[in-house]
């Protein structure tokens, strides 16, 4: 496979962007022909017109009516509509009106109606569902145009060269330089996986040829959110050319055959060859042998509809719209049945990392001292420092806050987060700024003492610092204790953590007129280590999928330390890692050696996350991947199963199969665990139809080469199908064993041959029995003669027919209903494992009508004649013996093969 259709996408102009960070304000007002107060009415025309419109196409629903004609897109349904045809054609052409029956075509387009129907109705309710969970972006923006106010603006009026203000919960519109910024934390998680706010401003980015576009510090993105503070921004590139619109344009590609599609296309297959090569066998046996060209070319019709499981595509349906349902209690929501059977398959399941494995949130896992011991001290300075620190609090702020609010103090006589707010006031503060990348505040007591507090980056409050404190002592701060206070920050980092130092410095001169100059001759007291933690069901739940057979790989755009440190915290091996400047440099066939034993991706775009997944489908694996965010989309629809959440993006949602009510991993593994139910009822059927309906054509193959007459009618054949196929019509709520559901199930078009050629004729072993028995006994009973004896009497000869065609009617319904108990499991039947009631008591029905019907009117107008008593004898003992055998094969082909289903 290639991965060409996604990467021949139409791209963003990364050139373009680079150079637009490395220039100051004044040249790219120039450069986009805007200026700081905006537009003129006339240039944003002009801009329209040569950059285009702010929007970004989403995927639309299919029209009612498309969908409706698509739910009879199926290839057993193909089939059985050519096979229709076929009968209608023949029955007009070749039988005289008044003996033309088109039983048959009514038949098979009944089920064809039934089952698209049904599937249209199903596949309309989970549709509408997901559609309901949709929340599309903001609609509107704060911008600023030439001869006029700031006003709200919708989104899709934005152009190339507009000036935008962002505040705190914005959704940024455009993709934008920032001309100007105080405090601002944007969130880009749904765009590179980074669980961490990242800090932005004005400033020039220094590195800007060489670091990824989402690290640039004066851009940001279509889509990220603005956690903090505020900014002024330029709009450099708008609908399908920002980085938002570049992904969302690799979901323009016609999807990748799931694992259902192509394992119903080999079904398919393999039924269409054995009718090729079984209906011209039977036709010409019995032109040859009966005489009767019309009769046997309308009962090698029968043969080829027999030989096609009339209600697969009913019982498909029935199989994905009850896991559907089930599916709906576990608070999970299928978009497309089909995605039901490619959940249960799945053997890899890629997951992003940022609020599917974690809580998607800042949290102050610990705040210590230098030489790394908790510290309440720590956590009082970094509380009076957040808590009156001025302007918009960011998410580091509030994780001090709530951790000094909730723990107080581990000393239970020193002063709590209350006592402090209440004794200690704000005088001054040098609020934070990128190229210090610290913040300082100053406060004092009611006894007049002053303090300064700095807490920021480490390496920057280091910069400020002239002692700290060590082992309860001040000491100067030399070249080894740096080295130690970073290799403190640097294990802390390993961790997945993110660091920041805390200083302080005792009556600072300047308070009150605070400049930068002040923040020097500080002390070093400690550290702050924010997590986003792990979920505390994230490891039951990767427990509980490997237990499944259910391999977790994790592909993040966040930092491989971040990545790993939250994966061996859950059970994740992360031993090994993989980033995205490594994939970059491996060609296809050295990247599917990789994923085979990498579990960690980290610093992945879009496009290497779908790679990733396509190399893992390569080598034969059914890979589902779970994600919500835009960078996501891509690889969730290259994957078999994409799966997302209702608090996703739009763009994840739209292109995910399964839609999670929970952004949890346990509600997944139970959604694989009803995804291989409902795959086993579906192979059940197929299996035991298939080999029911051979085996009835290969007693009728030997039939017709050694009996004087048809054993069955064209539409007895097509009446004991029916009859069957009802009767199977609670497979869908049949149980299965749980040793079933323990790994995954992929469709083995192989095994349903073999499954065929060994059961099928071993029912036909007993068919043989039953064609002697009613041949050399009942039937000669019943008319007081052998054929040979009454051949020359036409109402006898009929009598001998029709009792010999009904004897065999019965008995095929009863071994073929039983099959589905004996077949259903590699247990012993009705002891070791029961189907369910409904499934039961169908299969009793259907013995029920098939035994009556010789009885009735109904029997009388298909030929049939009533049965002694004494045939019951017989059949009772051939179906005993039917089931021993086919229990003594059974045991021989899981002996063999390994497994029954």
């Amino acid at each position: 496979m290639s991965l060409r259709p996604i990467t021949e996408q139409r791209s963003i102009d990364r050139d373009r962007l680079r150079h637009l960070a490395q220039i100051d304000v004044a040249e790219v007002y120039r450069e986009l022909g805007s200026a700081p107060g905006g537009l003129t009415s006339d240039q944003v025309t002009a801009s329209r017109a040569a950059h285009g419109a702010n929007s970004v196409t989403h995927a639309k629903r299919d029209p009612a009516i498309k969908r409706l004609v698509l739910s009879f897109v199926d290839p057993f349904t193909g089939i059985l509509v050519v096979l229709a045809f076929v009968s209608l054609m023949t029955d007009v052409v070749l039988v005289a009106p008044a003996d033309r029956n088109p039983s048959t075509t009514i038949i098979i387009l009944t089920m064809v109606a039934l089952s698209g129907i049904l599937r249209f109705v199903q596949e309309s309710k989970s549709g509408d569902a997901a559609a309901a969970l949709a929340s599309m972006i903001s609609n509107t923006c704060d911008c600023e145009r030439a001869g006029g106010d700031r006003k709200e603006i919708p989104l899709d009026q934005l152009v190339v060269g507009d000036v935008v203000h962002l505040s705190a919960g914005d959704m940024v519109p455009a993709d934008l330089r920032l001309v100007a910024a105080k405090d601002l934390f944007v969130a880009q998680s749904s765009l590179t996986g980074e669980s961490a706010p990242q800090e932005r401003g004005s400033h020039l980015t220094a590195d800007a040829r060489t670091a990824a576009i989402t690290d640039l510090d004066d851009l940001v993105f279509m889509g990220c959110t603005v956690v903090s503070g505020g900014a002024a921004g330029v709009v450099v590139s708008c609908g399908s050319g920002t980085l938002f619109g570049e992904m969302t344009n690799m979901l323009t590609t016609r999807p990748q055959k799931t694992a259902f599609d192509a394992g119903i296309a080999s079904v398919s297959r393999l039924l269409i060859r054995f009718m090729l090569v079984m209906a011209p066998i039977v036709f010409v046996i019995n032109g040859v042998t009966k005489g009767s060209w019309l009769d046997a070319l309308l009962f090698a019709l029968s043969v080829a509809v027999g030989l096609t499981p009339e209600m697969l595509p009913m019982l498909v349906t029935s199989c994905l719209a009850k896991g559907a349902v089930d599916l709906s209690h576990d608070k999970v929501i299928v978009k497309k049945l089909d995605a039901i059977q490619n959940l249960g398959s799945i053997d890899v399941l890629c997951t992003d990392k940022t609020g599917t494995l974690t809580e998607d949130r800042v949290v102050l896992e610990r705040h210590l001292d230098v030489a790394g011991h908790d510290d309440p001290r720590v956590l009082r300075y970094a509380f009076l420092n957040s808590f009156f620190e001025t302007g918009l609090r960011n998410l580091i702020d509030s994780a001090i806050i709530t951790r000094a609010c909730e723990e107080g103090t581990r000393d239970g006589d020193a002063p709590t987060a209350d006592d402090l707010s209440a004794t200690y006031y704000r005088i001054d503060e040098l609020p934070f700024d990128f190229d210090r990348r610290r913040v300082s505040v100053v406060v004092g007591d009611r006894d007049g003492h002053t303090r300064m507090i700095t807490k920021g980056a480490v390496e920057e409050v280091l910069a400020v610092c002239s002692t700290v404190e060590y082992e309860g002592k001040v000491r100067p701060l030399t070249k080894d204790m740096v080295d130690i206070v970073m290799r403190h920050a640097s294990s802390l980092a390993d961790e997945g953590m993110r660091v920041l130092g805390v200083a302080r410095k005792d009556e600072p001169a300047g308070a009150g007129t605070l400049t930068n100059d002040d923040e020097r001759d500080m002390c070093l007291i400690g550290y702050l280590a924010f997590l986003d933690p792990p979920k505390a069901s994230a490891a039951d739940a990767i427990a509980a999928l490997s237990a499944h057979g259910v391999a977790t790989k994790v592909l993040t755009g966040d930092s491989a330390r971040v990545a790993c440190h939250v994966c061996r915290a859950i059970g994740i091996p992360a031993d090994d890692v993989l980033q995205g400047t490594d994939v970059d440099a491996l060609t296809d066939e050295q990247l599917a050696q990789r994923v085979r034993e990498v579990t960690v991706f980290a610093k992945l775009s879009p496009d290497q996350k779908a790679r990733v997944v396509h190399a893992l489908r390569g080598l034969g694996h059914s890979v589902g991947y779970m994600g919500d965010g835009v960078n996501d989309a891509a690889a969730m629809r290259e994957s078999d199963c994409g799966i997302s959440v209702d608090s996703a993006v739009d763009v994840a949602k739209e292109t995910a199969d399964i839609i999670l009510l929970e952004k949890d991993l346990m509600v997944l593994e139970r959604g694989i665990v009803e995804g291989r139910r409902t795959y086993a009822n579906m192979i059940k059927y197929i299996k035991m139809t298939a080999s029911s309906n051979f085996g009835n054509i290969f007693s009728v193959l030997v039939a017709s080469a050694f009996l004087p007459f048809l054993p069955m009618a064209a539409v007895h054949l097509l009446l004991l199908n029916l009859i069957y196929d009802v009767s199977c019509s609670a497979i869908p709520w049949d149980n299965v064993d749980a040793e079933y559901l323990a790994r995954p199930r992929a469709w083995d078009v192989g095994s349903i041959g073999s499954f065929m050629r060994w059961i099928g004729p071993t029912s036909s072993v007993f068919d043989i029995m039953t064609y002697l028995v009613l041949f050399f006994v009942v039937c000669p009973a019943v008319c007081g003669g052998s054929w040979a004896q009454v051949a020359g009497d036409p109402s006898l000869s009929l009598l001998f027919v029709g009792t010999f065609q009904a004897g065999w009617f019965v008995e095929s319904m009863c071994t073929q209903t039983l099959v589905v108990h004996m077949i259903r499991t590699p247990k012993v039947p009705f002891v070791e494992s029961r189907a369910s009631a409904p499934l039961t008591l169908l299969g009793l029905v259907g013995i029920v009508v098939a035994t009556v019907i010789p009885y009735t009117p109904v029997g009388t107008s298909l030929g049939f004649c009533p049965l002694p008593a004494s045939y019951y004898g017989w059949l009772v003992l051939i179906v005993c013996c039917y089931m021993v055998l086919v229990t003594v094969v059974k045991r021989l082909y899981v002996r063999h093969f390994g497994e029954l289903l």
